[in-house]
């Protein structure tokens, strides 16, 4: 679409909104939020009007190119019925839950493209209970609007605090993942082991984004395409002073104990699928990283000012971490290795000026050879590796959407060319671990079986044995 006049621009597109809504990118968030109690969508229209679009103009703009080709925010009237859908399932004389339907659902959705001659958002009421809940509302993004702090903060606004709507949300504390070594520069190992952290990792880096793949395996096909593939997704509930207990006993972090649960869990499936040579394959998991030096969630008024530490859009970057080997004998006996082994990545990274050296490898890919050859790398990227691991920090209290109480909250990245991602968010003591694999290859209700087990393997070998081996 060909902008015509210049001032009716609300805004340019961030560069990473040009590489997520690209030809070789189409990425989208989904946001589920489970309803305690049965769905009544009359105040759907107000509440989308009067909240959810004062939120940002991106829900109210559409993607132009204007006269020298590049791409920016023009503001349009928005109808909203072209953007809510409240699906029909098929029943039949005795259905009670409607897992199922909600299912295949959510895999529709998942495939399908948000037109891009309207606002880049959609949202889906279904009114049919499943086991988990009475009714679900699920807000799809597109991700050139915001990554997951900014959308985060607009279903936020959209909510109130279920006990007493006049009392804010809190969040439990969050610390930036991306800050360096406290100590780097204070002693002259310190600033060899961060050159030479960084000088590796930007290596590894750049290579598995080039040429480097991951090896096939029962968690990756490798196929090309595998980003328009249908997807199932299902969800996994930890109770996070449980994680924290874990954390305690073995002297780690939360973010530790979490890497090492879904690592293990997954060399748990590989070696359950019979394939014992993929117990020890190259594997690659990418994890996003917000960029953001934050203590806690903003309101949305503060993220659409011009503040780097809190403004809206996509700020976060990405690692490279191996996933660990299973070596079977000593696994099974020791299995809070892969916590260790994760703790002692994560430190290694933080010792890393990678991921920042690989966004101005971005910017550099954009400068000299436009958005579209960047994408392509992203692209790349993504395909390379086994799955992409992202996690945001949800409320303590429990949230309301127009009254309606939310029992839970999860979400999902959709569109990425992989066979599997993995995404968390805690809520009122959970921790829900959000899983989209590729249907037909990954085997959804093996791999939650492993990943369960991988966590209670881990729990039970923490409290039995609290300190870290030599």
């Amino acid at each position: 679409m060909e902008l015509k006049q210049e001032e009716e621009v609300a805004e340019p597109v961030s560069p990473t909104g040009q590489y997520f809504n690209s030809s070789v990118l189409s990425i989208s968030v989904l946001g589920v939020l489970e309803s305690q109690v049965p769905i009544d969508d009359s105040p759907t229209l107000s509440l989308l009007q009067d909240v959810f679009l004062p939120v940002n103009p991106r829900f109210s703009s559409i993607m132009v190119r204007d006269k020298h080709g590049i791409k920016q925010w023009k503001r349009v009237k928005v109808n909203l019925k072209d953007h809510i859908n409240v699906p029909v399932f098929q029943t039949t004389t005795g259905d009670q839950f409607y897992d199922q339907q909600f299912n295949d659902y959510l895999t529709k959705i998942s495939l399908s493209q948000l037109p891009q001659s309207r606002p880049l958002w959609e949202i889906h009421v279904i009114k049919y209970p499943t086991r988990a809940a009475a009714g679900h509302v699920v807000f799809k993004l597109h991700h050139a609007l915001g990554d997951g702090f900014s959308i985060m903060g607009a279903l936020l606004s959209c909510l109130q605090r279920a006990d007493d709507p006049s009392l804010p949300l809190t969040f439990p504390l969050l610390r930036n993942d991306l800050s360096l070594n406290a100590e780097g520069g204070k002693g002259i190992w310190n600033a060899f082991s961060g050159f030479f952290n960084t000088v590796s990792d930007f290596g590894w880096s750049l290579m598995k984004s080039s040429f480097a793949e991951d090896d096939r395996t029962p968690i990756r096909s490798g196929d090309e395409g595998v980003e328009f593939r249908p997807i199932d997704i299902f969800t996994i509930t930890f109770c996070l002073d449980q994680i924290k207990l874990i954390k305690s006993n073995l002297h780690v972090t939360i973010n530790d104990v979490i890497t090492g649960i879904i690592f293990f869990g997954t060399r748990l499936y590989m070696q359950e699928t019979g394939q014992d040579h993929s117990t020890k394959s190259n594997s690659t998991a990418l994890v996003l990283l917000n960029t953001r030096n934050i203590s806690g969630y903003r309101s949305v008024e503060e993220m659409v000012k011009p503040d780097p530490n809190t403004k809206w859009g996509n700020q976060f970057g990405f690692i490279h971490v191996s996933i660990p080997e299973l070596m079977r004998a000593a696994d099974e006996i020791y299995p809070t290795k892969f916590v260790f082994e994760a703790q002692e990545i994560i430190k290694r990274k933080k010792n890393s000026a990678a991921v920042f050296l690989t966004g101005k490898l971005l910017e550099t890919l954009r400068k000299y050879r436009g958005p579209e050859a960047t994408a392509r790398h992203i692209r790349n990227t993504l395909k390379n590796s086994s799955m992409t691991i992202s996690n945001m920090v949800g409320p303590v209290e429990q949230m309301a959407l127009a009254n309606h109480p939310c029992s839970g909250i999860y979400f999902m990245v959709v569109g990425v060319p992989q066979s599997l991602t993995i995404t968390m968010v805690s809520y009122m003591g959970k921790l829900r671990v959000a899983v989209g694999t590729e249907k037909g290859h990954i085997d959804p209700n093996k791999f939650k079986s492993c990943v369960q087990n991988s966590f209670d393997m881990i729990l039970k070998a923490a409290a039995n044995s609290p300190s870290q081996p030599n």
